[in-house]
């Protein structure tokens, strides 16, 4: 495989770039990546959470699972995954602005952030601008940006109550997952906030096979 094209996602940024069908997207970092994708003739046709849960009989997604569009189609093939040290999240939304304005009007910064933070330490945006940001050339109203496949971020579910709980787990360096297209697909990827590292950039590398 050789290297087509090579995006490097600053901290707290989002780009939205387009991935041929066939070809293979690696995505490195050691801090949160919220990934979002859509069919790029058909942009309605976008990645879904639940029927990507649904098809893949899992709540996690990880080597040999699709991610799916929301009305069933096949979108992105994870052909490698060496993110061992935790999972990736397919239940929690996107971090943004008004996500910690609520936070803060309603006292539950230590609930969303597992730990304490003060609000002067809160960027004033994030994943959710990022996102919108990076597809606004596409035509992608911010409020049609789908829940995103939330990469490097391992949950703690507790069961029977389902609650769930952020956790410090981050890959080290050199991790990535590897996505195949099964269609012209456009990505859209933010590198995240993520407050527990500080932010960190996001290295996406497109490869022909």
């Amino acid at each position: 495989m050789k290297v087509a094209e090579e995006i490097v996602i600053a901290p707290n940024t989002g780009a939205a770039f387009a991935v041929a069908k066939g070809r293979r997207l690696q995505v490195y970092g050691t801090t949160i990546a919220d990934f979002v994708a859509f069919d790029q003739h058909d942009l309605r046709e976008r990645f879904d959470q639940a029927r990507t849960k649904t098809y893949n009989s899992c709540i996690y997604a990880t080597r040999g699972d699709m991610l799916m569009t929301k009305s069933n189609e096949p979108l992105l093939l994870i052909t490698e995954d060496l993110f061992t040290e935790g999972t990736h999240d397919l239940q929690k939304g996107m971090c943004s602005a008004a996500r910690v304005k609520r936070a803060i009007e309603e006292g539950r910064l230590r609930e969303y952030y597992n730990r304490d933070i003060s609000p002067e330490d809160l960027p004033d945006h994030g994943c959710w601008e990022n996102l919108s940001r990076a597809l606004a050339p596409y035509d992608i109203p911010p409020e049609d940006v789908p829940s995103p496949f939330n990469l490097f971020q391992t949950m703690r579910l507790e069961l029977p109550s389902g609650k769930m709980f952020n956790t410090g787990i981050r890959p080290k360096p050199g991790t990535y997952i590897e996505f195949e297209a099964q269609r012209d697909t456009l990505v859209a990827i933010s590198a995240c906030p993520d407050l527990t590292v500080g932010g960190k950039e996001i290295r996406a590398v497109i490869l022909d096979l």
